[in-house]
């Protein structure tokens, strides 16, 4: 026998495949019964020495693990009852590390499909939608938590917007929606999600509605917002955070820019250009390259050359601004 057969819980083999190799998975699932069961069975001896009280066989229970499915045998009791609160939460029947596992995948955009193949290959027996569903509930509470909190007695002056279209199952359907987060830097130089929701992007009531939320939980003392150049988007930034300074992403500019161009040749080179301006960090440096890039991008195409000339304040925005935050400030 191979000396490493002589670790195998209960004196057994060690799992393996096929080809010999060990079966890493199903020793540590079955190193995880075994000690699951060595402890209740313990804990239950303790308690009837402690109280007179006597074993009276066992009970069943299937555990769904991040390592498999395992099964428990539930010391039964003559008189009263003995249940692992320690180690299992009452009526569960998934541990805390799966259900943390299957909401994170869910909150990726993982499709239930998707996550039930992925339980499959943990040893997982089964996993359906709905329970891949009931277990992403645990997600409510910090949603909740996290669009409630208040900021009171911190200043952000540092804030980033930006939305993002994910798939949404709705009453039935599937449909895109759009998700807007916010980021703020506080004084202490950390940056904190203080807020996001699903809502019209493409509407200024939207975006002023959002605004505002963050602003009434605190919120406050915003000197510089970076976001795209979304008309709706901006004048709701003018309105809540008056007196604010406006970055425009410089990743976007880029984007919007070179789509103006018509060929994938003209989109490469100003590209290009427009890239090797904000390489730079020293501010002189960075307007002097940026008017050459005016007339570099006019000659490859005129509508870009424009654009990238109407929007030279807001996307230099950044260079006002102490040095060793201009790059984060910037896109």
């Amino acid at each position: 026998m191979n000396t490493l057969d002589e670790f195998a819980p209960g004196g057994n083999r060690m799992p393996r495949f096929d080809d010999g190799m060990v079966n890493m998975q199903e020793l540590i699932r079955t190193m995880a019964e075994a000690l699951v069961n060595e402890i209740m069975s313990a804990q239950a001896d303790e308690l009837c020495d402690s109280s007179e009280n006597t074993r009276n066989g066992y009970r069943e229970r299937k555990l769904t693990t991040c390592v498999g499915t395992i099964t428990m045998r539930i010391p039964k009791l003559r008189i009263g009852s003995y249940f692992p609160d320690e180690l299992i939460e009452r009526y569960s029947r998934v541990d805390r590390a799966v259900v943390a596992a299957v909401a994170e995948m869910y909150a990726t955009g993982v499709s239930t499909r998707k996550v039930e193949r992925v339980a499959r290959k943990l040893g997982i027996d089964k996993m359906s939608p709905s329970q891949v569903s009931r277990i992403s509930s645990v997600l409510d509470a910090s949603v909740e938590d996290l669009q409630k909190r208040t900021f009171d007695g911190t200043r952000f002056p540092y804030l980033w917007l930006d939305a993002t279209y994910v798939k949404c199952r709705t009453e039935g359907h599937v449909a895109s929606v759009a998700l807007v987060s916010a980021i703020a830097a506080a004084d202490d130089g950390y940056r904190r999600v203080v807020g996001f929701d699903v809502v019209d992007a493409e509407s200024y009531p939207s975006w002023l509605g959002f605004l505002r939320s963050l602003k009434e939980r605190g919120v406050d003392g915003v000197a510089c917002v970076t976001s795209d150049a979304h008309a709706g988007l901006r004048r709701a930034i003018e309105e809540v955070f008056a007196g604010a300074a406006w970055q425009r992403c410089v990743v976007h500019l880029e984007r919007n820019v070179c789509a103006c161009a018509k060929t994938r040749r003209a989109r490469s080179l100003i590209g290009r250009v427009v890239a090797s301006v904000f390489r730079e960090e020293d501010p002189h440096l960075v307007r002097e390259l940026y008017s050459r890039a005016i007339d570099e991008v006019g000659a490859i195409c005129k509508s870009a050359g424009e654009l990238l000339e109407e929007a030279e304040a807001d996307a230099l925005a950044y260079l006002d601004f102490p040095k060793e935050h201009r790059r984060r400030l910037r896109t």
